[in-house]
């Protein structure tokens, strides 16, 4: 019974350190977190920020010795904009410690010079990446103490 990506792996993580976004749970293409501003918008509700806020206090308050932290996110769709909203809160609240960001884009596939997967008739969503990762390679350059862009392709997913 597969419901989440964390249910493909073989690891139990902790219950509080799994945190599902409801409003773009599974939905197809039309539930898609797709933009910088949704991923942004995210986390100015309430709600959504205080439970975020408590689940670091958790690991937080079990540290010894809190060195600074490491981030991981996606640049090409949405989760740039939490991962920028993210690395702000732990920037203000945090701000004597290291926030170490790395920057994931996926590899595309091309066959014949084309995106596999990308029709050229999906401009729309290629602009969304391109812009996505400019923000999101912007906001968490800012916010991080070193960001590092990671991906297996020399254009970072890019075309």
């Amino acid at each position: 019974n597969v419901q989440l990506w964390s249910d493909y792996i073989s690891v139990q993580l902790h219950p509080r350190s799994v945190y599902v976004i409801q409003q773009y749970n599974h939905d197809g293409d039309s539930g898609r977190l797709e933009a910088f501003g949704q991923g942004e918008s995210l986390l100015q509700d309430a709600a959504c920020l205080e439970e975020l806020e408590d689940r670091l206090h958790f690991y937080v308050e079990e540290c010894d010795y809190l060195q600074g932290f490491q981030v991981l996110c996606d640049l090409h769709d949405g989760f740039s904009g939490v991962g920028a909203k993210v690395t702000e809160l732990l920037r203000d609240e945090y701000s004597g410690k290291g926030i170490l960001t790395w920057g994931l884009t996926p590899v595309m596939q091309t066959r014949n010079n084309l995106i596999v997967g990308f029709s050229p008739q999906d401009s729309q969503r290629n602009f969304y990446r391109l812009m996505n990762t400019a923000l999101g390679i912007a906001h968490l350059s800012g916010h991080s103490s070193l960001f590092c862009p990671l991906s297996l392709s020399g254009s970072l997913g890019l075309r």
